[in-house]
């Protein structure tokens, strides 16, 4: 039996698909009305032994009707409304009943509400879930951290309730049904402790800031392709039905390819020509912008796609600076087959980089807070029931694990050979956007990245040089050991050298 609270959209997909997976369900819903009236809607549905949903009323109500210890999970919105709900529940909690947030929680949150109710004696976990309402129904990624002794009272539900990929292919299993749930032999569950404290909702986190810059860069090759070269919504849907059977294999190629196809029912236009284009945003990408400035650790790819969605929002602005700001008012002249060719690889190209960026990033924040999180493991359960779901997640877990210790996903030779070898086409879309005045600040990004990463020496000479001239800052020498530093006394004409 497991408790729930949160019936919203998400918590009543979970629901079915614990009950699926033989589970007695306990709801909780601040809307009881709403609750009960999607339990009498799904009466019919395989709950176990035909007892169907049971809604309670109350936190109470919630506890007196499980056995110990019990296993709650909370599926509520982020920040004020969790801390409402664990209050509401605590007093009616015992030592060793183990609490679940599901929620898109920022780590720090889950990490202080670990040791508050360590206090008393309550076990607290946060997962991180990926995958919409239907990976919710039919089968999440799911990425827990937390104490191995709590994972250890949750790990069969988890297992069972997440999705499934062939271990061989990597492919994500499909054809979940209601009450037919997917049970095949070998099949790989894409659910995993992660590690211990907030660790869950840290991976959770950097997960969504690689879903924003793939989004991002995916937007930008239609852009090109479409306002650069002068390609129909459909034309373009094609190009992406052909690139989702080979290596850009994934849900949001996938998914675009489909968009793209879709007629307004109103004007008879394409649906994307009638969307407003103006971004929204929930907040995980901007909090791994902020994790990766404040870690050091370089993901320009993500912050760029947070700035495009922020940039995306104030529309109007765009749209008066259009009627005042002119820019080279060309279009793509050549061959649109050469250059689809070059799009595909370019993006090819930047999603490994995206992908690069966010798991250093991981191991960056593991390394500093003493988690332990595998890089390789979170590739495997990335590979099925979340949004940024590939079939290049399959190679980055062969690749990583083959090395393990890897310092950055492009040093792994399938991976970065593919870069390298693909980088050409890629260097030509980042041109032919400048010179068409068409914005690709993920693809570009990525590309610098890509080369500054690559560069055995950078300017960062002259920059530290820079700061040792106006504010003494000090610099290293290259010929003397990395821990002694010097400063030049540049305002005295003999610029004498000394050690600091």
């Amino acid at each position: 039996m497991v408790g729930l609270v949160g019936m919203g959209v998400m918590g009543q997909s979970l629901s079915l698909n614990l009950a699926d997976h033989g589970w007695q369900v306990v709801a909780l819903d601040r809307d009881v009305d709403k609750a009960r009236r999607f339990a009498r809607e799904h009466s019919d549905d395989p709950f176990p032994a035909g007892r169907g949903l049971q809604v309670v009323d109350d936190a109470a109500g919630l506890s007196a009707a499980m056995p110990r210890p019990r296993r709650i999970i909370l599926l509520v919105p982020a920040g004020g409304p969790t801390d409402g709900a664990i209050s509401a529940q605590v007093d009616h909690l015992d030592a060793d009943d183990v609490l679940i947030d599901c929620g898109n929680a920022y780590w720090r949150d889950t990490e202080r509400r670990q040791e508050e109710l360590a206090n008393e004696g309550i076990r607290f976990l946060g997962s991180g879930i990926s995958g919409g309402e239907v990976g919710a129904r039919f089968g999440p990624s799911l990425m827990l951290g937390g104490d191995a002794q709590a994972w250890s009272l949750v790990e069969a539900m988890w297992m069972g309730v997440a999705a499934k990929v062939d271990p061989a292919t990597g492919r994500p299993i499909e054809g979940a049904e209601a009450g037919r749930p997917i049970d095949r032999a070998g099949a790989e569950p894409c659910a995993a402790r992660v590690g211990p404290g907030g660790s869950g909702h840290y991976v959770k986190m950097v997960h969504n800031g690689i879903e924003y810059a793939d989004m991002q860069l995916i937007c930008e090759a239609y852009d090109l392709l479409r306002r650069g070269a002068g390609m129909e919504p459909e034309v373009i849907a094609g190009l992406f039905e052909e690139w989702n059977r080979g290596p850009l294999e994934s849900y949001l190629v996938q998914i675009t390819a489909d968009i793209l196809r879709q007629k307004d029912a109103r004007t008879g236009r394409a649906f994307v020509d009638i969307v407003l284009d103006e971004a929204g945003q929930k907040g995980t990408g901007r909090w791994t912008g902020i994790e990766a400035l404040e870690r050091g650790s370089a993901a320009p790819s993500i912050a760029e796609a947070v700035f495009a969605r922020i940039v995306s929002a104030i529309g109007d602005e765009r749209r008066r600076a259009a009627q005042r700001l002119t820019g080279p008012g060309r279009r793509f002249e050549g061959s649109t087959d050469s250059l689809a060719s070059d799009v595909r690889d370019a993006l090819y190209c930047a999603k490994i980089c995206a992908y690069a960026q966010g798991l250093a990033l991981i191991s960056r924040a593991s390394r500093e807070q003493g988690w332990g999180v595998d890089p390789g493991v979170l590739a495997r359960i990335w590979r099925g029931g979340c949004i940024i779901r590939a079939r290049l997640l399959h190679e980055i877990a062969a690749g990583l694990g083959a090395e393990p210790d890897l310092d950055n996903l492009l040093l792994a030779p399938a991976l970065g050979g593919v870069v390298v070898e693909r980088q050409e086409g890629w260097r030509r879309v980042v041109g032919l956007s400048a010179s068409l005045g068409i914005p690709t600040p993920g693809l570009s990004s990525a590309l610098a990245y890509f080369d500054a990463y690559r560069s055995e020496r950078l300017p960062a000479a002259l920059l530290q040089a820079q700061r040792d001239y106006f504010g003494a800052h000090t610099y290293r020498r290259i010929d003397q050991p990395r821990e002694r530093s010097f400063h030049l006394d540049w305002p005295d004409p003999d610029r004498p050298e000394r050690e600091v």
